[in-house]
């Protein structure tokens, strides 16, 4: 299965079929409450006029406002929004964020752009897109937007507005009202996830295969490298490096901060990146991508441990292959929630004026994973099933507690 719309479709079905949930609500949640495409015109700096497409969609918004995301890529899919939506509905109720899940997205290539033209389609975006404002609709960033980014759209926002509004938009600078971590929340989040499962199987120590190292993958690798895992493999678009003993993470951080790739560090020897998921270790992170791993290659993965910290990285086939041979799987929406959680404690902030210190940030950060972790485990023994299957019947009970109290049902 290669349709990530359809895979968030199966885990939902699957999980409500498990906690038999009623089927016209299962129905009202198989479908985005609401799916907006349109068009943002552009003035390139030749003179030419070109139209982009454009999406945004919300899941649902019975938990409250809907928020976060905004993807650019020239070959994004509706499909694919519509999936991100309904993955951040579930991560904003595992980890007890009163959010709907929300996403969006351009059709563009931004390097295919200049700096202005880049701004210009942000800012163009922005002033199309409805609803928005901090208790109806919040974008954040995702791939191909920055801080830079969510900068030009609060200030958009605000120019249209009239007023200074700075929970309106995620993902910011923290001089425009962002807050602290946001940078690091979800790879932080991976490292925690990753370390909760690791002791529950009573690894000591543990190896472990971070692919993509991107923003979230090398937090996730500096962060688990700091909690005792030995990370022997490392891989980006550009190769991949390893060394048995463990890599010098930060050495390794230093050199792609320097060259802008994995290959050519010399602390670690070239490998493999097509196989880099079959890497001999105890602990695999999916750090990159959707279906990187699948009923192909899930049989010769040799980690006892996957922690997704990208969306969707195990195919349903690949999950059921895994559940046979016994191997844990932390699932995306519980292992990489850590962005959505900081992003509701910068709304939170944004709100109240009060902006934190770094340290309350992590701390807090912390134990709303420990409790996502926790009451998703508890809820796969309840029934008897993967710690995927918990988390998301933990969240559809939040989210079907919300539908009920409100008689959308």
């Amino acid at each position: 299965m290669s349709d990530v719309w359809a895979e968030a479709q199966c885990n939902l079905a699957r999980a409500a079929e498990i906690m038999k949930l009623e089927p016209e609500l299962t129905e009202r949640l198989m479908r985005p409450q609401s799916f907006t495409e349109f068009t943002v015109p552009l003035r390139l700096d030749d003179g030419r006029k070109k139209i982009f497409v454009a999406y945004r969609c919300r899941h649902q918004d019975a938990v409250g406002p809907t928020k976060d995301g905004t993807r650019i890529r020239p070959d994004l899919t509706p499909g694919e929004i519509k999936a991100l939506a309904l993955f951040m509905s579930v991560k904003h109720a595992v980890a007890d964020i009163p959010a709907g899940g929300g996403k969006g997205g351009i059709e563009a290539d931004p390097a295919a752009l200049s700096e202005g033209e880049y701004e210009r389609l942000i800012r163009g975006f922005m002033r199309r897109l409805t609803p928005k404002g901090a208790f109806r609709d919040v974008p954040g960033a995702d791939l191909g937007t920055d801080a830079r980014a969510m900068a030009w759209m609060l200030d958009e926002y605000e120019q249209i507005s009239g007023f200074h509004a700075p929970a309106a938009v995620n993902d910011k600078p923290f001089e425009l009202g962002g807050s602290r971590g946001g940078h690091e929340a979800t790879g932080w989040g991976v490292a925690a996830a990753a370390g909760l499962a690791a002791a529950e199987l009573g690894l000591k120590n543990p190896s472990a295969v971070v692919q993509g190292f991107g923003q979230v993958g090398s937090v996730a690798a500096l962060t688990l490298a700091e909690r005792g895992f030995r990370i022997v493999a490392v891989s980006d678009v550009h190769g991949a490096v390893a060394d048995p003993a463990g890599l010098d993470v930060a050495a390794l951080a230093a050199h792609v901060l320097k060259t802008g790739r994995v290959p050519g560090f010399p602390g670690g020897r070239p490998a493999d990146p097509e196989t880099i998921l079959e890497t001999d270790c105890q602990v695999l992170v999916p750090a990159a991508v959707q279906d990187v791993l699948t009923a192909a290659n899930a049989g010769r993965v040799k980690a006892g441990l996957v922690v997704e910290a990208a969306n969707a990285p195990v195919s349903p086939e690949a999950d059921e292959i895994f559940e046979r041979r016994g191997v844990t799987v932390v699932p995306d929406v519980v292992a990489n929630c850590g962005g959505a959680v900081v992003c509701d404690f910068e709304r939170t902030q944004g709100l109240s004026n009060d902006w934190w210190p770094l340290a309350t940030v992590r701390e807090r950060l912390e134990k709303r994973l420990v409790g996502a972790y926790a009451e998703s485990r508890a809820a796969a023994r309840e029934f008897g099933t993967s710690l995927r299957r918990g988390a998301w019947i933990k969240a559809l009970r939040r989210i079907r507690a919300a539908l009920l109290w409100r008689g959308w049902s």
